[in-house]
């Protein structure tokens, strides 16, 4: 079974720019397609992208189409979560997660999740 550590997160400043890291345990990382979560506090947890096992298709949630960017090395077993042009309402944890399919974006349609990164967005 997958393990995955999310790392990356902090505070920045509204309008800046900050990569979250999802490292993967286990040889068959390249298997999987891969999703971001976030959840505000007293919001629900909220998807945000997905990609292919291979990397080759990516899929967003229109709220952050344009602005984030998923991505993955599978030799080095790790999704990345680009975001730029950040915003206080961006503030959250955020998680990756492995999804039972490509296009999954509601929770219960993932299996296994990360511990999340918190990120803050200061105005």
């Amino acid at each position: 079974q997958v393990q995955l550590v999310e790392s990356g997160g902090g505070l920045v400043q509204h309008g800046n720019s900050l990569r979250l890291s999802c490292a993967a345990s286990g040889r068959t990382f390249s298997m999987y397609a891969m999703g971001w979560f976030r959840q505000a506090p007293g919001k629900e947890r909220e998807f945000l992208a997905a990609i292919s096992w291979s990397g080759d298709n990516t899929y967003y949630a229109d709220s952050v189409k344009g602005r984030f960017t998923i991505s993955r090395d599978n030799a080095k077993n790790t999704v990345y979560l680009q975001m730029n042009s950040l915003k206080p309402e961006d503030t959250a944890v955020y998680y990756c997660a492995v999804p039972r399919f490509f296009r999954a974006t509601r929770v219960y349609e993932y299996d296994t999740w990360g511990q999340g990164t918190q990120v803050t967005v200061s105005s």
